[in-house]
């Protein structure tokens, strides 16, 4: 590891990231709009699910408060159904971590780095998908946005509140990975020394680096070795990473 600047603690994303139910989340999504009134085949429905891509990684229920802009009544009522859609789901398919996951999460731990899961998910959501992974023992802290005063991503709260609960003493300790612009902004905002775009989620190469992406990769497998180097450069930009 980098004698300059250490990665002590690691900010994983869950969807695209870590797990993989993007599709899941996605048709959580369109059942809970629909429960709304906004039915496939409109073009309400059209503009809301680009609205949930554009979004991802965001606070569920930020999502629906731009779907249904000064309604919160009808947001809180969609965000109630999402979250009941999307845990039967969990119930009926499980998830099922990316390719080679867990293994990158016991090599970091096996390193001295500290993990943390952040999400969109509500903590109640979050502790059902917890429990359904039994990632209890390969991780140190999982936070939703309750769990930060409020603020998802793209603000840096969430990454913020995993350095002080964890003692990291510097953010420049810290590297951020999803696969979302909204990863992205997070990270840059907390001043995390490395920000990883992942290519296997919903957000292309272009919206990465937008979001401030320090380096882009093909998947969570390359994560390792990218911080588990003595030659690590915090300066390169995503570019030119591969």
């Amino acid at each position: 590891m980098s004698d300059i600047v250490p990665i002590k603690l690691v900010c994983l994303d869950l969807a695209g990231t870590t797990v993989g139910d993007i599709a899941m989340v996605e048709r959580a999504f369109a059942e809970a709009i629909a429960t709304q009134g906004i039915v496939p085949g409109t073009g309400a429905y059209a503009r809301a699910m680009v609205h949930v891509h554009r979004s991802r990684g965001c606070p569920k229920i930020d999502v629906f408060r731009g779907i249904f802009p000064g309604n919160e009544a009808q947001a809180q009522a969609a965000n109630l159904t999402f979250e009941r859609s999307y845990e039967d789901a969990l119930e009926r398919a499980g998830l099922e971590p990316m390719p080679g996951v867990l293994e990158v999460l016991d090599k970091l731990r096996g390193n001295d780095v500290k993990l943390a899961l952040i999400t969109g998910f509500s903590r109640t959501t979050l502790s059902r998908v917890l429990g359904i992974l039994g990632w209890h023992d390969r991780i140190d802290l999982a936070i939703s946005p309750e769990d930060a005063g409020g603020r998802g991503r793209p603000w840096p709260d969430m990454v913020l509140h995993a350095v002080l609960r964890l003692g990291v003493p510097d953010v420049r300790n810290v590297a951020v990975v999803g696969d979302s612009e909204s990863d992205m902004l997070c990270g840059r905002r907390a001043g995390a020394s490395i920000v990883a775009g992942l290519m296997t989620g919903v957000h292309s190469r272009e919206r990465l680096l937008k979001g401030g992406a320090t380096h882009i990769l093909d998947s969570i497998v390359d994560f390792p070795g990218l911080i588990l180097t003595d030659d690590l450069d915090t300066t390169q930009v995503a570019s030119s990473a591969r």
